[in-house]
C-alpha cells in the first residue's frame, strides 16, 4: 500500500501510519484531495467530527487545513492507537480529542455537549443497509453548524438516500471503487434539545 500523507496545509507532507491488519480501509490521497477541493479547500476555524476515524487521515487533513479542533472516534482500539500516533507525528495533540467508542454512543455524547460541527466525516465499513439509519441518527442530533457539511465515503455501488431527516444531498462523486456523497443541513431552524436516536445502525 502506498504511504499516506497529509496533502496540504500546516502539516503538508507528514507521513501517516495505516491501522495494522485488514479491519480498516484508509482513504486514498486521491479521494482525500478531491473531498477537500469540494468542501474547502481550507477552513477559517471550526470543529470537525471524524466518526469512523480509522487512521485519522481525514480529520488530520482538516486540522492541517485550518479547523480549530477535531474529535476522532473509532470502536477499534488499534485504530484509536494509530490515530494517537498520527496526531502526535503532526504535532496536533492540543487540537484533537480521541475516543474509543461506537458511533451511536459518540453521537449522543457530542450532542449532550451541545457541539456543532463545520464538517462531519463518515467512513464506516461498506454496509449499504446502515446508511439510512446512520444519517437519520446524525440528523436527529442536530450537529451541523450553519453551512456545515457531512462527508460520506462509501462503495461506488451504494446509492445513499437523497434526504435524511433534514440532511440533503449536495454533491455526489465517484472515484474508482469509492463513492463520496456530501450532505448539507436543510432542516427547520427549531432544533430539539435532545438527540433523537430512534434506531440502531
Amino acid at each position: 500500500m502506498k504511504a499516506m500523507r497529509v496533502i496540504s496545509g500546516t502539516c503538508k507532507g507528514r507521513k501517516l501510519q495505516a491501522v495494522p491488519g485488514m479491519s480498516t480501509r484508509p482513504t486514498t490521497d486521491k479521494v482525500k484531495e478531491a473531498i477537500f477541493n469540494i468542501i474547502g479547500p481550507y477552513f477559517s476555524g471550526g470543529i470537525g467530527l471524524d466518526l469512523f476515524a480509522g487512521s485519522g487521515g481525514l480529520g488530520i487533513e482538516a486540522l492541517s487545513r485550518g479547523l480549530d479542533r477535531v474529535i476522532f472516534v473509532d470502536h477499534d482500539r488499534k485504530a484509536v492507537q494509530t490515530v494517537r500516533k498520527n496526531v502526535a507525528a503532526c504535532g496536533l495533540e492540543k487540537q484533537a480529542e480521541i475516543y474509543c467508542n461506537d458511533a451511536e454512543r459518540a453521537l449522543k455524547a457530542v450532542a449532550k455537549r451541545g457541539l456543532r460541527f463545520s464538517v462531519i466525516f463518515l467512513d464506516p465499513p461498506y454496509k449499504e443497509n446502515q446508511w439510512p439509519a446512520l444519517l437519520s441518527a446524525l440528523a436527529g442530533c442536530r450537529l451541523l453548524e450553519p453551512g456545515g457539511v457531512v462527508v460520506a465515503e462509501h462503495s461506488a455501488k451504494a446509492r445513499l438516500p437523497e434526504t435524511a431527516d433534514g440532511l440533503v444531498q449536495w454533491k455526489q462523486e465517484t472515484y474508482g471503487i469509492t463513492g463520496v456523497t456530501i450532505y448539507r443541513w436543510k432542516g427547520d431552524e427549531t432544533d430539539g434539545e435532545h438527540c433523537r436516536l430512534s434506531r440502531e445502525f
